[in-house]
């Protein structure tokens, strides 16, 4: 595999080595939710890292499914929703290859796609179109840290890696998806780099 792999995610999880964690949810989730833009459906969270989202969305109401492919990924994720006496379904499986038994009505994507080589891309998009009904939508938060090498030397360098917002309209390009107009919600974090949040419709 190309890039980092679930060997390397789980060493990162067991040695604490987790700068993206903010310690709660992202005040964007929680601004989506707030604001009506997310209401209660049936949503999936790819990646789903120690579980603040998955813990919060289900404490919201949604029908929650967590994908993750790293075993300490979905331990921090059941401890945290047994503490708060909280329900979801914990999917241990390769996001590339997993095909859930129903349609989402959304998903929410935030640190899957900027941990994975951009190599996997193109696989991921299908398989988000895959999981999303038609006019189903995509909450997704995609990390904007360009390095040094790429830009001097076109470098791939990551995690995580830098997901360049035209890069981000070829992916999820026009045949497929509905985009939003810019400007993007611009959402700080702690470790110096910046998310830029937006809704994608997947088409009919």
């Amino acid at each position: 595999m190309t890039g980092p792999d679930a060997p390397f995610w789980q060493a990162r999880f067991e040695n604490g080595d987790t700068p993206w964690d903010r310690g709660a949810p992202s005040g964007q989730l929680l601004a989506w939710i707030e604001s009506g833009v997310l209401r209660p459906c049936r949503i999936a969270v790819p990646g789903c890292g120690s579980g603040w989202e998955v813990a919060e969305l289900a404490r919201r109401g949604f029908e929650v499914v967590a994908v993750d492919y790293t075993q300490a990924a979905c331990e921090r994720t059941r401890s945290l929703l047994s503490a708060g006496g909280l329900r979801a379904e914990l999917v241990q499986a390769d996001v590339l290859d997993w095909r859930p038994d129903r349609s989402f009505d959304a998903v929410y994507e935030q640190t899957c796609l900027c941990a994975m080589h951009p190599t996997h891309w193109r696989r991921y998009e299908a398989s988000l179109a895959a999981w999303l009904r038609p006019a189903g939508r995509l909450h997704a938060l995609f990390v904007q840290r360009p390095r040094p090498g790429a830009v001097a030397e076109g470098l791939i360098e990551g995690p995580a890696y830098h997901c360049d917002i035209n890069a981000m309209r070829m992916l999820f390009d026009e045949a497929r998806w509905v985009w939003p107009a810019p400007p993007y919600a611009r959402v700080p974090h702690a470790s110096g780099f910046h998310e830029l949040g937006m809704v994608i419709e997947r088409r009919g």
